[in-house]
């Protein structure tokens, strides 16, 4: 199961689209951003994902004019996954002080200081860094107080886990359009409370952004 949600123009949040396939096929990725597109998603500033090559080239083509911004928790994985267990809260440690800075330039400075920390120890990881270091840190384009929600796909996640709740009790479904049925009701009961809730963006901080698009979807990514 894929969702994709976004924030409107004027702060809220909105469940833009599921649906059930392949989430490491390029093909179902286009094929899913393409409906959305035909059913009027437009004016698309950042896409927030993680690494799937397949997706990514379908951002692309889809969603012109639009920035990629790697999802922090999953570069946070890769990197982890290069070292010993005993070293991962300090390799940790050192990558979080990268999201501590209150502006574009500090950011960038400690991105590639963490990544020569790293150099000598765990070149795989300063490797990483090195390769990554415009799609992780992307979000520093758009306002510092976007930041914590654009970043990662944490939002998204928590309603992940909300469904994982909910299908855990069905166990096994016959067919893709029960998933949906489904996850479709958790999403519109979602949906709802977010029209009622705070804005996720103030006015104030949307009004920083140039051009004033429609739509800035925020997490895209596959809920599995």
């Amino acid at each position: 199961m894929v969702i994709a949600i976004g924030v409107t123009g004027t702060g809220e949040r909105e469940v833009l689209g599921l649906d059930v396939g392949p989430s490491e096929d390029g093909g179902f990725w286009l094929q899913f951003l393409r409906n959305l597109v035909s059913r009027g998603l437009k004016g698309v500033q950042l896409v927030t994902s993680d690494s799937h090559q397949g997706l990514k080239n379908a951002i692309a083509a889809t969603l012109s004019g639009s920035c990629w911004q790697r999802c922090r928790m999953h570069i946070m994985r890769n990197a982890l996954a290069h070292v010993p267990k005993s070293a991962t809260m300090m390799v940790a440690t050192t990558i979080r002080t990268v999201f501590a800075q209150p502006d574009a330039s500090s950011t960038r400075q400690q991105w590639r200081r963490g990544s020569d920390s790293f150099r000598d120890r765990f070149p795989r990881v300063a490797e990483l860094m090195d390769e990554a270091e415009d799609d992780v840190l992307a979000y520093v384009a758009f306002p510092v107080e976007h930041w914590r929600q654009i970043w990662s796909n944490n939002p998204l996640e928590r309603v992940n886990k909300e469904i994982k709740r909910r299908t855990n009790v069905v166990g096994i479904f016959p067919n893709p359009a029960s998933i949906v049925r489904l996850v479709g009701s958790v999403l519109s009961e979602q949906h709802d409370e977010w029209q009622v809730a705070k804005r996720y963006f103030s006015a104030e901080s949307l009004a920083k952004l140039t051009g004033r698009l429609e739509m800035i979807p925020i997490p895209l990514a596959a809920a599995r």
